[in-house]
């Protein structure tokens, strides 16, 4: 069988699926890696890397989609391009079902198989796949470095002979993977740290790394059953605005990542509140793509309003684009070797196997 993948739409997507060292466990699999010519180098990564690993490339894109029994991406692509896909062929990325519902549709009355990786369940076993994970542990990570950057004061509280320097203060709103990769981050720079997060379980995570939770009551509601955060109450939503508009007043540096899956990102700073923010402070937007979660947040912009930056980016992962392509391609491989049969070393489509149920689009 033929595993392949073509480059993404740089302007959105710098990543990859399949970096050099994950060729050696698809091939010890039984499978022939298929590359469209320069898949990587703009990541440094040149195609003899590739090539020495056993690689095949071609210059004809359609010619690899069309020939490769599993096709490997990280978003949904072009119509132009799927429309050389034919039956019985497996497609794995991050598929986004919520927007791309009519294009997954019409793939999959072709039987064409799909699979998306955001959907996977959250269990054990598939942790070592859990694209979602891996990914914005980065986003968090990076998050926080951009913040930094862009905050014109030192971070950690310096005593000199002229003074003292205090130490920033940093508000996280939302304490899922990223989030709390935002808050060790922070903490690790010398920043002080707060939490906020409508899961009450998020409380003994935060404080473990250093933060303090900001508790709200009724958090322990608003949990769902496969461990995500949910849409909160009216009522709820009053007691954090009343929370957060007194926490802001002396916070620094806001990392917002409170997303809901398949819906607009929840509005959780309103303009009265950055109008009582510090002029100076930064506010970073993880959920930008969504929505955002804050009044003025708009993708890949800068919005600056009464001396404070809102910052927000569609895709934070282009700028580790080497780190996120070699985490993301060994989640890849995890469900491949899981989707591929031992004995038969074909593709099994087994809905008794959860993580191929849930994540089968259908």
């Amino acid at each position: 069988m033929r595993i392949g993948s073509i480059l993404e739409n740089q302007k959105i997507e710098k990543r990859v699926a399949i970096t050099p060292e994950i060729v050696k466990k698809y091939t010890s699999l039984g499978l022939e890696v298929c590359l469209v010519e320069n898949y990587a180098s703009h990541l440094g990564i040149k195609d003899n890397s590739y090539k020495e690993m056993g690689v095949k490339f071609l210059n004809d894109e359609k010619e690899i989609l069309n020939s490769s029994e599993i096709i490997v991406q990280l978003g949904m692509l072009s119509e132009d391009k799927t429309s050389s896909i034919k039956e019985n062929q497996t497609i794995i990325g991050v598929l986004n079902p919520y927007t791309n519902k009519e294009k997954l549709e019409i793939l999959a009355k072709k039987k064409i198989n799909l699979f998306s990786l955001e959907l996977l369940p959250r269990i054990t076993r598939a942790q070592s796949m859990d694209i979602l994970s891996s990914q914005a542990n980065l986003a968090g990570y990076k998050a926080v470095i951009e913040s930094f950057a862009n905050f014109e004061k030192a971070i950690p509280m310096m005593m000199t002979a002229a003074g003292t320097v205090p130490a920033a203060k940093v508000l996280v709103v939302g304490a899922g993977v990223a989030g709390l990769q935002a808050i060790a981050t922070a903490k690790r720079m010398g920043a002080i740290v707060f939490a906020t997060d409508v899961r009450m379980a998020s409380k003994e995570q935060v404080e473990s790394l250093g933060g303090k939770f900001l508790t709200v009551e009724g958090s322990e509601n608003l949990e769902t059953e496969g461990g995500y955060a949910k849409e909160a109450s009216e009522e709820f939503k009053q007691k954090q605005e009343d929370l957060l508009s007194e926490t802001l007043k002396k916070i620094d540096i806001v990392i917002c990542t409170a997303l809901i899956p398949g819906k607009k990102a929840p509005l959780i700073i309103k303009d009265s509140m950055i109008q009582n923010m510090q002029s100076g402070s930064i506010i970073y937007d993880l959920a930008a793509i969504q929505g955002g979660n804050t009044a003025f947040t708009e993708a890949d912009k800068v919005i600056e309003k009464n001396g404070i930056k809102i910052m927000g980016e569609s895709n934070i992962l282009n700028k580790l684009p080497v780190s996120a392509s070699n985490l993301y391609a060994k989640n890849v491989f995890n469900f491949v070797d899981n989707l591929i049969s031992k004995e038969s070393k074909k593709i099994n489509i087994n809905l008794e196997d959860e993580i191929i149920q849930k994540t089968l689009i259908k």
